[in-house]
């Protein structure tokens, strides 16, 4: 039934918000929706005001990331738009749901190249589910229903709608908002049973978890399935919070610079089990870890999205299911008898433990190593990590072992950038938990205003800035296949704990790695957003090779 009550297509979304369960949105604010912003008013809708839409976008990013529901995010139209495709494209490739709303001319003068035009169904159909433009503030209850379903079901990603500056004002009759009906895809009992009878004759079984769509009961009823058949379990790439890296059965991560232990247990496997993940080109060590398209394992392929299976790699047993109702499925799967790999899992979980004990030492006068060792002893279980993109990150993925189910937040796409608004926005959600951000220097520039946001809103991240003073990661390649042509990968930074207390934070700086953990501890106790400037020998560039090293190899 239509509500006779008139509404303004503002209050219409914020109304379809609310009906949602949304509690915060992000954005930087723009004339082209302030109708949306006046309706947010009267609304318990929480709104954090960012700095660069770019930062606005990765926050709803994380939002999406860690509840699996989608961010909301709100930005202005053209140059406000094409900031925020940073974060859309994150929450694209890395399969989040996320709904970007974004300002747009008004509707008499479309198609004349306007103030600030742009044509988002054309511009931004490659990093969306969907894209439209409303026309007419009547139909936002069927959009906004539309978005929310859209955004969430299959494979998850982002939805981009176009709200016309004019439509926002009219006011139009429309029914009461009502909350989006999640849609689940469950797998057949024959699949199941056909799974079961490939377990039942593996030798050397292995499973890949991986993409979104899980839940902390989900992520503990697999646990429990990989205890019933002793099997040994590997997250893809910067899904490691999938997996408890202390379980028994926990085998390391299939990512960048993966174990080569661990790369040849994927290439030798007999029955590789790809549950939710896609197996992109950073976890499968640029497509050579599975034959294409018809791997040498026997392939068993899970995804919420039917297009995804096959699209690769031709699966032995394609199972379109969601990761969640998959796993409850598999709650009366048992063995028969005592699994033929009995005791390899114990075996490639203590390959892990060797393999994710940092060094003791390295270049310079701060290591790493010791400081990953400190961290690893004094944080919570629940602490949250962000990070971006970077050579650094290779200290965070490979030595720190998390422990729970919605700690990690950081990009596959590789985006640099995304660490410290990802903070920002976890901290919000989960003010009584630690979060901390890794960023390197030339990483947290990116977004480093976002730093501001955490003051405002008095959110006490902990951000360690990794400065070696190089775009480290495109150094690395430069000397290996360039050696000793250095070009365009040195940076001038500025001095990143007095940036912190410009805007009121906390700041400390590491020169040696005996002061980090009270530097650490005083961040810790002062309440406020601090930045840890952690000072590093640009030759520390791995945590086993130095840059000359890279450079001499490559001269040979």
């Amino acid at each position: 039934m239509t509500d006779t009550n008139l509404r303004t297509g503002g209050q219409l979304i914020v109304e379809a918000l609310a009906a949602n369960g949304v509690k915060r949105v992000s954005c930087v604010p723009g004339e082209s929706f302030l109708a949306v912003l006046d309706a947010l008013h009267d609304s318990d809708i929480e709104v954090m005001v960012c700095r660069q839409e770019g930062g606005a976008a990765m926050m709803a990013d994380c939002w999406g990331r860690l509840t699996g529901e989608p961010g909301i995010c709100f930005v202005t139209r053209g140059p406000g738009a094409t900031n925020a495709s940073a974060g859309l494209h994150i929450a694209r490739q890395d399969s989040v749901p996320m709904i970007l709303f974004i300002g747009q001319v008004q509707r008499d003068a479309r198609e004349r190249e306007a103030f600030q035009e742009v044509e988002y169904r054309r511009a931004f159909t490659e990093f969306a589910k969907w894209v439209v433009d409303v026309d007419d503030a009547a139909r936002l209850p069927e959009i906004m229903s539309r978005a929310f379903a859209v955004a969430t079901s299959g494979r998850p990603g982002p939805v981009v709608i176009a709200l016309p500056e004019d439509m926002l004002r009219d006011q139009v009759p429309a029914p009461a908002a009502r909350p989006y009906m999640p849609v689940a895809t469950h797998p057949g009992p024959s699949q199941i049973a056909e799974l079961g009878a490939l377990l039942e004759k593996a030798k050397k079984p292995l499973v890949i978890l991986g993409g979104t769509r899980w839940t902390e009961q989900s992520v503990a009823d697999f646990t429990a399935f990989a205890e019933r058949w002793k099997l040994p379990v590997t997250c893809s790439f910067r899904r490691q919070m999938l997996f408890d890296h202390l379980h028994p059965n926990y085998a390391g991560d299939v990512g960048i610079g993966i174990n080569p232990a661990l790369a040849k247990e994927v290439t030798d496997a007999d029955l590789l089990i790809l549950l939710g993940a896609r197996l992109g080109e950073m976890p499968s060590s640029g497509y050579t870890l599975l034959d294409i398209p018809y791997p040498s394992q026997t392939l068993v392929h899970v995804h919420a999205d039917a297009s995804e299976l096959g699209r690769v790699y031709r699966p032995d047993l394609a199972i379109n299911a969601d990761s969640t109702s998959l796993v409850a499925a598999l709650a009366d799967l048992s063995p028969k008898a005592e699994p033929a790999w009995a005791g390899r899992a114990e075996a490639l979980h203590k390959a892990y433990i060797d393999w994710s004990t940092p060094p003791s030492s390295g270049p310079g006068n701060v290591h790493m190593g010791p400081i990953m060792e400190w961290l690893e002893a004094n944080l919570p279980d629940t602490a949250i990590m962000t990070n971006g993109a970077g050579n650094y990150a290779t200290w965070l993925h490979r030595f720190h072992r998390f422990r729970k189910f919605a700690t990690q937040a950081a990009p596959t796409s590789g985006s640099m950038g995304y660490g410290l608004p990802a903070a920002v926005a976890a901290k919000a959600l989960h003010p009584d938990r630690e979060v901390v951000c890794f960023a390197g220097d030339g990483c947290f520039m990116m977004h480093g205003q976002e730093f501001a946001t955490a003051v405002r809103y008095n959110l006490p991240i902990i951000t360690l800035v990794i400065n070696n003073g190089i775009y480290g990661t495109i150094r690395m390649h430069q000397e290996r296949d360039y050696p000793g042509r250095v070009s365009g990968t040195g940076l001038t930074n500025p001095d990143f704990a007095e940036y912190a207390r410009a805007f009121g934070g906390h700041g400390e700086t590491v020169e040696k790695t005996e002061d980090f953990a009270e530097a650490y501890l005083r961040a810790r106790a002062s309440g406020k957003p601090s930045i840890i400037e952690i000072t590093l020998d640009p030759e520390a560039i791995t945590p086993t090779r130095t840059l000359t090293q890279i450079r001499e190899a490559a001269q040979k």
